[in-house]
C-alpha cells in the first residue's frame, strides 16, 4: 500500500488515532516534555503526562492544546509529527490523507492552524469534520436519513452539542467547559474547604475515581495528599462523593444549559424524533456517574451513554475515511 488513510482525533486531553484498515492504533495524552533552554523534545504522550507536576526547573510538559484548540502551534506540529511516525508513517511511500476533527465553533483562523500544523506533519491531504458529527458516526447514530439525531461529546477542553439529519448539523452549540474544567473545580473546590494544594493528576483521579453528579448517588470516599497551605507541609485528607458533586455543579449545570438551548432551538419535526431516539452522550466526560440520568431529569428526554465514549470521535473518523465523497465536506482557507 503507497499511502494511508488516518483519522485523528484531536483532543485537548488525549489524541487518537485510527489508520484505515487497522482501527484505532494510538491513545495517548495529548502533553509535550520539552528541554526550556533548547526547546528540544524529550517525551510525548503517556511518557509526558507521568512528568506532570514532577520536573525539574529546565523540564517543562506542555499541553499544547486548550479549549479544542491549538494553544502552541509548533509544540503541536511536534506532537503530531511524533505520533503519525510512531503508527507507521516513517514506513510509506507516499503521505497520508488525514482527517481531523475540530469543535463546531472555532474560528477560521483556528481551523487554519489545524490544518498546516497537519500539513507540516506530514499530510497530503487535510480534511477537517466536525467532532459531534464524528462522534454520532462513531456512537452508530445514523445521521444520514431524514429524522433527527442529538449527541453532547464531552471532551477534555468542549463540549460539543448538536442535532444532525441528512448527514449534516441542523443546530449546535459548543462551550469551553468540559473534562479539563472539571478538574480545576475540584481543585479550587479542595484549595478553598481543606487549605490543600493538589495537582493536575490527583484532581483528574478524583473526578474518575469517586466523581458523582447524582444527587443520592454513589457514596465513595478517597483520600488524598497535598501540601497545606498553611504550613507547608505534605497533608492528607478524606473526600467524599457528595463534595466532587459539589464541586462540578456549576460546571454541569452549564453543559445541561447548553443542551437545552440547541433543543429549545431545533425544529419540531427533528424534536419529535429525540424523544423516540434519545439523546446520545460521548467523551470522557460521558462516564461521570449519574450524568445521564440528571441529563435525562432535566431535558426530559431518554439520554444513553455511547457503548465506548471514549473512542467514538475517532471510531467515526474511521467511518468517514470510508466515504470520504459522501460525508466530508473538505474546507480550504
Amino acid at each position: 500500500m503507497l499511502s494511508k488513510d488516518i483519522g485523528i482525533d484531536l483532543g485537548t486531553a488525549n489524541v487518537l488515532i485510527h489508520v484505515k484498515g487497522k482501527g484505532v492504533v494510538l491513545d495517548e495524552p495529548s502533553v509535550v516534555a520539552i528541554e526550556s533552554d533548547s526547546k528540544r523534545v524529550l517525551a510525548v504522550g503517556e511518557e509526558a503526562r507521568k512528568m506532570v507536576g514532577r520536573t525539574p526547573g529546565n523540564i517543562i510538559p506542555i499541553r499544547p492544546l486548550k479549549d479544542g484548540v491549538i494553544a502552541d502551534f509548533e509544540v503541536t506540529e511536534a506532537m503530531l509529527k511524533h505520533f503519525i511516525q510512531r503508527v507507521g508513517g516513517r514506513k510509506w511511500y507516499s503521505y497520508p490523507r488525514i482527517l481531523i476533527c475540530a469543535p463546531t465553533n472555532i474560528t477560521s483562523v483556528e481551523q487554519k492552524a489545524i490544518r498546516e500544523a497537519a500539513e507540516r506533519s506530514g499530510a497530503k491531504e487535510v480534511f477537517l469534520e466536525e467532532e459531534p458529527k464524528a462522534a454520532a458516526i462513531g456512537a452508530g447514530m445514523d445521521i444520514f436519513e431524514p429524522s433527527g439525531n442529538m449527541v453532547v461529546d464531552i471532551g477534555g477542553g468542549t463540549t460539543d452539542v448538536a442535532v444532525l439529519s441528512m448527514g449534516d448539523i441542523v443546530t449546535a452549540s459548543s462551550i469551553k467547559i468540559a473534562g479539563d474544567k472539571f478538574d480545576s473545580a475540584i481543585m479550587r473546590y479542595i484549595k478553598h474547604k481543606y487549605k490543600l494544594l493538589i495537582g493536575e493528576r490527583t484532581s483528574e483521579d478524583i473526578k474518575i475515581t469517586i466523581g458523582s453528579v447524582r444527587p443520592g448517588g454513589t457514596k465513595q470516599e478517597m483520600d488524598i495528599r497535598g501540601r497545606d497551605m498553611v504550613s507547608g507541609l505534605p497533608y492528607t485528607v478524606t473526600i467524599t462523593s457528595a463534595e466532587v458533586r459539589e464541586a462540578l455543579w456549576d460546571s454541569i449545570s452549564a453543559i445541561v444549559a447548553a443542551s437545552k438551548s440547541v433543543l429549545e432551538r431545533t425544529p419540531p419535526e427533528l424534536s419529535a424524533d429525540i424523544i423516540d431516539r434519545g439523546v446520545i452522550l460521548t467523551g470522557g466526560g460521558a462516564m461521570l456517574d449519574g450524568l445521564d440520568e440528571l441529563m435525562a431529569d432535566e431535558l426530559k428526554v431518554p439520554v444513553l451513554i455511547a457503548e465506548d465514549p471514549m473512542h467514538c470521535v475517532v471510531k467515526g473518523t474511521g467511518i468517514m475515511l470510508d466515504n470520504l465523497d459522501r460525508v466530508v465536506k473538505k474546507r480550504r482557507f
